[in-house]
């Protein structure tokens, strides 16, 4: 009889036995052999779920990383090594999915940015300010003193205090004008 020379998918290795040896002895080899095996359908099953081909390397790219620091949590019996694979590789485009529709916070934003504190004198200027704006307040008539705090300092619209107060809204209108224009002379008086 004679001899029939092994076909050569017989002596690669099954990726189950690559992974095995990647996790149990950290086999640069195995690891290159998976690589070129695996990687070209990873980038293939990526371009699927919608990456571009740049991003689908740069993906399987991070999925070898990733299968490189956690074969030893790979456990064949629970499932073959491309499918353990797989899942890694939809779960990193999953992420990445994430990451475009939640980008990374620009820390020089205006918005994000925290005030300036303002300086000693200003502070001081302000206390003082506050100070005589609620003795001016307490001098106004206690109608125009309350109306003028639920416009400003609740924030009412003037329909909403005219209806809340049972008056009418051109009263409320008026009685703020007034209050308004009486602090604005207390306030300029002391200064």
């Amino acid at each position: 009889m004679p001899d029939i020379p092994p076909l050569a998918a017989a002596q690669e290795r099954s990726l189950d036995d690559l992974l095995v040896a990647v996790a149990r002895d950290r086999d640069r080899e195995a690891f290159s052999e998976l690589f070129h095996r695996i990687a070209p359908r990873l980038k293939g099953y990526l371009q699927r779920l919608g990456a571009g081909p740049a991003q689908a390397d740069e993906l399987t790219q991070e999925v070898m990383l990733l299968v490189w620091r956690r074969a030893g949590s790979f456990d064949p019996a629970r499932s073959g090594a491309a499918t353990w694979i797989f899942t890694v590789a939809r779960n990193k485009r999953i992420d990445a999915i994430r990451r475009e529709r939640r980008p990374e916070i620009d820390p020089g934003d205006p918005a994000l940015v925290p005030d300036v504190p303002p300086s000693a004198d200003r502070a001081i200027e302000s206390v003082e300010d506050t100070a005589r704006l609620r003795a001016a307040i307490l001098k106004l008539p206690a109608e125009q003193a309350d109306l003028l705090r639920l416009a400003y300092f609740e924030d009412q619209p003037h329909a909403a205090i005219a209806e809340t107060r049972g008056l009418p809204l051109g009263t409320v209108k008026s009685r703020l004008r007034l209050a308004m224009g009486r602090l604005r002379r207390e306030l300029e008086d002391g200064r």
